[in-house]
């Protein structure tokens, strides 16, 4: 029964992403102009994950140069830029499959028409086209998930960070987590370079797109 559920809801979703390409095309928006505008998406989120996991590691810098003070207070700010970390990471995946979603849909109606030509040379080109954007689209997915999976381990620092310190507020914790700091320091400085490597396939590909 699930997986009749299952293979019924995949089929509803398929329906619905075709009727959602179908409507815009009826008012002059074809699926490539959908791609370019997702990417763009993806790319926006990349540099907000950026920015958000930079915040994370400066508050908890502040964490553990902790001086006195009211340390509840810091731990609410450090949970807050982990939440916040993690709607980050959770907006940059969906945009992502949201990217794949629509390649997919291009790359198929592309494939399909080149078999309605019937002017060789013509077909040719478009056939040439269609390989061209392929790869330039596999590059840009294949930075953008290696950008993403270095989040992963990142929140998974900062959540263990978290909640080691909601129970043990006290300066001895601060102390323990001190140890913690470079790690998740080295982690994000490699997840900066990685989305400046996202960020600048992304650009090209939306450059290369609307050229």
């Amino acid at each position: 029964m699930k997986k009749l559920i299952l293979i019924s809801f995949f089929i509803c979703l398929a329906g619905c992403q075709s009727a959602y390409y179908a409507a815009w095309e009826k008012v002059g928006v074809e699926k490539r102009d959908i791609l370019v505008d997702r990417v763009e998406d993806a790319k926006d989120s990349q540099e907000d994950a950026q920015k958000q996991f930079s915040s994370a590691l400066d508050e908890f810098s502040q964490l553990i140069n902790f001086d006195g003070g009211e340390l509840q207070d810091v731990y609410e700010q450090l949970k807050d830029q982990f939440e916040a970390s993690e709607e980050s990471a959770n907006t940059l995946s969906d945009r992502i499959d949201k990217v794949e979603s629509v390649a997919e849909a291009l790359f198929d109606e592309w494939q399909e028409e080149l078999e309605k030509y019937t002017n060789v040379k013509l077909k040719r080109d478009s056939q040439q086209q269609l390989k061209d954007t392929q790869r330039r689209y596999t590059a840009l997915v294949r930075t953008m998930r290696k950008a993403e999976s270095t989040m992963a381990p990142i929140l998974s620092s900062l959540r263990d960070n978290v909640l080691y310190l909601k129970h043990n507020l006290n300066a001895n914790a601060v102390g323990a987590l001190q140890g913690e700091f470079n790690g998740i320091k080295k982690e994000i400085n490699q997840l900066i370079i990685e989305m400046n490597k996202a960020i600048s396939e992304s650009n090209n590909f939306i450059s290369s797109m609307k050229s």
